[in-house]
């Protein structure tokens, strides 16, 4: 994995969320400030946003990047499985994983976070798309992770 995938860097985007979010208690601002603040800070995201489960749909939430697919076809591609599986998904390309649903065809790996309410109730997903196979590693779910939990604190 390149070094810019280090929990040293995670730490200091937590502390600096840490920070940020407080100013509102809106989970789309909240949203909109997380994947701004980790699309300019990861140098392998050419994509970096949301997806919200709204009435058994995922739809885009606030995002980073070239245009977005509105709706996620149900039950296919990696975000709809981390809803499903409840966890990190990391797929280190993505023309391997059953069901991609491709948005843009400059994907070539990505990773899917879980965005809990304060009930533990999956309400979205963080989707962070790289152009570069193997962008993405078990660091990057665990600082995204914590990130996210600074969303519904």
């Amino acid at each position: 994995m390149p070094s810019r995938n280090t929990a040293g860097r995670y730490q200091r985007i937590y502390n600096q969320l840490e920070e940020l979010l407080p100013k509102t208690n809106d989970p789309i601002s909240r949203m909109a400030t997380v994947s701004a603040v980790l699309y300019h800070k990861m140098d392998q995201a050419f994509w970096c946003g949301f997806y919200r489960l709204v009435a058994e749909d995922l739809i885009v939430g606030p995002y980073q990047g070239p245009l977005a697919c509105q709706v996620l076809s149900r039950n296919k591609g990696v975000c709809w499985a981390g809803i499903r599986e409840g966890k990190s998904i990391i797929v280190p390309d993505v023309e391997k994983f059953p069901g991609h649903i491709a948005c843009d065809s400059r994907s070539k790996s990505e990773i899917v976070v879980p965005l809990r309410d304060a009930d533990g109730h999956i309400i979205a997903v963080l989707d962070i798309d790289s152009k570069e196979l193997n962008s993405f590693s078990q660091v990057d779910a665990e600082g995204l992770e914590k990130i996210l939990s600074l969303i519904t604190k």
